[in-house]
């Protein structure tokens, strides 16, 4: 069985137009324009367990808004798509604690504290062993070189520092299924080249172009 399969996948956006200027305002407030955007449209693919997959394409092309319905933090306007089994937008909670997934615009580290507490609370979350979660914590702060950061608040890191500590609180459950939306963003290309990538083991196996 595929780990995801995607079928006539669709998403379409409705929005309304609005010309600057108040009397334009309060004309919004009687007759709207209503127009669509289509962020997805008719897309279908399968990817097997095990294999690492990339996105390429401009901005708006939809490639977060794939990723998004992939995780079921978006519906679909139409389509069909199963993810390890799952129907993603049930949000099952056995399919929740099998993936996870890294926004680079999106931070799931809370400003105000240091990482350490995010990560403990997301030990708690997915009801990770604590002898288990040591020991991975360990390996990824030293394999990254953030263990010197785990008691500084986030906001006082830098983006690329951030993104390190995101890809690891991102792990702590050990997913079988990983999204990465821009995670390499703040990175420095030593960084990239040496300390991110190698820690899925291999390049991109396939490029999906959308």
């Amino acid at each position: 069985m595929n780990a995801i399969s995607v079928k006539n996948l669709n998403k379409v956006f409705t929005y309304y137009e609005k010309k600057e200027g108040f009397q334009h305002s309060l004309k919004n407030l009687l007759v709207r324009k209503q127009k669509t955007k289509e962020a997805v449209k008719n897309i279908s693919f399968d990817i097997d367990s095990g294999d690492i997959i990339g996105f390429l394409g401009p901005n708006g092309a939809g490639k977060t808004t794939t990723l998004k319905m992939l995780s079921g933090i978006l519906y679909p306007t139409s389509g069909e798509v199963h993810v390890l089994g799952y129907c993603p937008w049930k949000r099952q909670k056995e399919f929740k604690m099998k993936y996870s997934m890294v926004l680079g615009q999106k931070s799931q580290l809370w400003p105000d504290l240091p990482a350490s507490e995010t990560f403990r609370l997301n030990q708690y979350i997915y009801e990770v062993d604590e002898r288990k979660c040591k020991m991975l914590l360990d390996e990824l702060t030293e394999y990254l070189d953030v263990k010197h950061l785990l008691n500084v608040q986030v906001r006082r890191l830098s983006l690329g520092e951030r993104m390190k500590l995101e890809l690891i609180a991102s792990l702590i459950h050990s997913p079988q299924l990983i999204f990465l939306d821009e995670p390499s963003i703040g990175l420095d290309l030593v960084s990239q080249k040496k300390k991110f990538v190698p820690l899925f083991d291999t390049g991109m196996n396939n490029i999906k172009q959308l």
